[in-house]
């Protein structure tokens, strides 16, 4: 019998993939098997278990036709909800790496595990409404832990599948965009990413846009007998508004904003200078 688990085994991780093309990787009884031999090796000797489907697709659901044959009793023996239960209770974590269909009993072997990344081409969801049946391998109880009651509830009753954006808004997967499969290739090393920064080449920077100069307030004061301070600090009563605002034109009488130095007009086109404070002697 072909193997339908392929398994690479690596000093700190070890990769699964589901194999079943002509299936598109539904679970059946002999993948079930590998599954329980595999969780036996994982519990003896801990490792990182990466879980993911071949051919662009995770997983299609529990094969039906093995479903037809199976009776009462094997629907109490909880086939399927032993192993999935068992990858949940593995001592290092499991990381589901999702890509497009995940189905049925294939979502609910993503739910069991403990982190779930995906590509935008993932549909995810439980249409066993469809045949009658509920997800009673791990959804009922898992997916409210993910998503919530409430949409746990509408996934479950429903059928619906998520795309991938809604999987991303929802919370029952997180997904990358580098490229349409799951990569397994192992992570960079700090040597190699300082090499590629560096000859990445720089693109120069925009220039930086002219900033706009503060408006500066001014007092508009009408008389020269107020102080030279007074006036300065905009708190003249004889001022226009008391200091704070600018005066309008056509309205009383105009004079230069304190910043001017020199003479002012008032109201009557006579010239005046600010008086300065006595000279010491």
């Amino acid at each position: 019998m072909p193997e339908t688990l392929q398994i690479e085994r690596h000093a700190d991780r070890v990769v699964a993939t589901l194999d079943r093309p002509e299936t598109r990787n539904a679970i059946d009884q002999a993948l079930i098997d590998q599954l329980h031999a595999l969780c036996a090796e994982l519990e003896a000797e801990p490792k990182t278990l990466i879980l993911t489907g071949a051919g662009g697709v995770f997983a299609s659901g529990a094969d039906i036709t093995q479903l037809l044959d199976r009776g009462a009793e094997d629907a109490r023996a909880g086939i399927n909800t032993h192993a999935f239960r068992r990858v949940r209770e593995l001592p290092m974590p499991v990381i589901a790496a999702v890509d497009g269909y995940a189905l049925g009993g294939g979502a609910e072997l993503a739910y069991a595990a403990d982190i779930r990344i995906g590509t935008p081409e993932v549909k995810i969801g439980n249409p066993e409404t469809g045949l009658g049946i509920i997800a009673a391998a791990g959804a009922t109880w898992r997916l409210p832990e993910i998503v919530g009651e409430a949409r746990a509830a509408e996934l479950l009753l429903t059928g619906r599948i998520l795309s991938g954006a809604e999987a991303l808004e929802w919370g029952s997967c997180r997904l990358f965009t580098r490229g349409t499969g799951c990569s397994m290739r192992p992570p960079r090393s700090p040597a190699a990413s300082r090499r590629t920064t560096r000859s990445r080449p720089r693109t120069p920077s925009a220039p930086c846009a002219p900033r706009a100069m503060p408006t500066r307030r001014s007092s508009w004061s009408c008389r020269p007998s107020c102080s030279r301070a007074r006036r300065r600090r905009g708190v003249c009563g004889r001022s226009w508004n008391g200091g704070r605002s600018e005066r309008p034109f056509g309205i009383g009488c105009w004079a230069r904003p304190r910043s001017d130095r020199g003479a002012r007009r008032g109201a009557h086109g006579q010239r005046h200078r600010p008086r300065l404070p006595p000279r010491r002697r």
